[in-house]
């Protein structure tokens, strides 16, 4: 009787020790990864445009701004159109520094907890020409 009980506690240990180290992996397996998107600045037709003009994206992923054509380009955030109205978040996200040449890059990770809803963003030297583009985080 005393071997099938030392048997049987062995055997629920070992059941027990597997169950742990499995359970471990749930709990520690990274969420799914952020995305990058990339964004022209200026068109493949040499339009001052971004483009993609409108993209939609979610907390934690992260946008690469590509110098394309027509430059200089940079990207600033508009202060007063973005969901919490954050002046903070907004300088965060920009990049002034002018991109003189073609390929030149810059990135932008927008962060995990940052208020969902649409992000303006403009090229300070081509804004009034219309380069003006939107980000949507979604919730």
């Amino acid at each position: 009787m005393k071997l099938i009980s030392a048997s049987l506690r062995r055997f629920s240990l070992a059941v027990l020790t597997i169950i742990l180290v499995v359970s471990s992996f749930a709990v520690f397996t990274p969420s799914a990864s952020a995305e990058t998107y990339q964004v022209k600045l200026g068109t493949d037709k040499g339009m001052l445009a971004f483009e993609p003009k409108k993209l939609t994206i979610k907390p934690g992923d992260t946008v690469e701004w590509v110098n394309n054509k027509v430059p200089p380009h940079n990207v600033v955030f508009d202060a007063a159109k973005n969901p919490a109205k954050d002046a903070a978040l907004a300088k965060s996200l920009s990049h002034k520094t002018l991109l003189m040449s073609a390929g030149k890059k810059e990135t932008t990770t927008f962060p995990a907890d940052a208020p969902a809803g649409d992000y303006t963003f403009y090229c300070e030297p081509h804004r009034g020409a219309g380069m003006v583009g939107t980000i949507t985080v979604q919730g």
